[in-house]
């Protein structure tokens, strides 16, 4: 069964920067898009950034100056760079990709379990 893992999160104070990372577990045949989202508490589930089949990034308008995504394709993993984190970044950080696995006849979303990340004033 194929699976989405996410690491990194964890406490940081203000001002401070976090990496977070999510991997593939199983084996599937390609990746459509690759990205991260976000939940705080009480909030809906946001967009962060994802990268799209080309190498098209798509990303919240807020948060392109401080979150940074890069994947790498040969391992098929996803990161997320945050730099001067703030409160306001508090939140469940969920791996999302759109894959195509064994036993898929399509491109299917498969989101991961999150990582929580507090920051701290």
């Amino acid at each position: 069964q194929v699976q989405l893992v996410e690491s990194g999160g964890g406490l940081a104070q203000a001002g401070e920067s976090l990496g977070l990372s999510c991997g593939v577990i199983g084996y599937i045949h390609s990746i459509k898009e690759i990205g991260w989202y976000r939940q705080a508490p009480g909030g809906q589930r946001d967009l962060v950034a994802a990268i799209t089949e080309p190498d098209t990034i798509k990303s919240a308008d807020s948060l392109k100056r401080r979150f940074t995504i890069s994947t790498d394709d040969v391992q098929k993993t996803a990161s997320l760079q945050i730099s001067g984190l703030n409160v306001e970044d508090t939140a469940v950080y969920y791996c999302k990709a759109d894959v195509w696995a064994i036993g898929y006849n399509k491109f299917a979303p498969l989101w991961g379990r999150g990582t929580q990340v507090t920051v701290s004033p």
